[in-house]
């Protein structure tokens, strides 16, 4: 890549993103602007769900979101790095063996759920008794 267009997209990233993995439950903050002409408000809007995947890199990677309302199944993809995501929150981490989760799509119930993973986080090291 041209490195002009990589300092673009680098410039654009950005840093306060956790760690998350398809399989992980994410609540995202999205930020929208409700009203007309001088009566614009902005508000934050939250969607909590299940990761299903991840695409992309650098500043065109996106993901999608799946939760269950009302029975149906809704599913919204954000871009990773749009300024219009206020927040992302990790509620749970998921234990699942493949990238795409497609097979929720699928699946009802109890049956849609993911086993919560003992993924150990870096903790930091115990301090030693002197």
């Amino acid at each position: 890549m041209n490195p002009v267009i990589r300092k673009l997209h680098e410039a654009q990233l950005r840093k306060d993103l956790p760690e998350f993995r398809p399989g992980d439950t994410v609540r995202v903050n999205v930020r929208l602007l409700e009203g007309e002409g001088e009566k614009v408000k902005e508000r934050i809007q939250s969607f909590e769900g299940v990761v299903i995947s991840k695409k992309g890199r650098a500043s065109s990677a996106t993901f999608t979101v799946r939760r269950v309302s009302f029975g149906t199944g809704v599913e919204r993809i954000f871009p990773l790095h749009s300024p219009s995501i206020a927040s992302i929150d990790v509620v749970g981490k998921g234990s699942v063996r493949r990238a795409r989760l497609y097979y929720l799509r699928d699946l009802r119930g109890k049956a849609a759920r993911i086993k919560r993973a003992a993924r150990e986080e870096a903790a930091p090291a115990p301090a030693a008794k002197v």
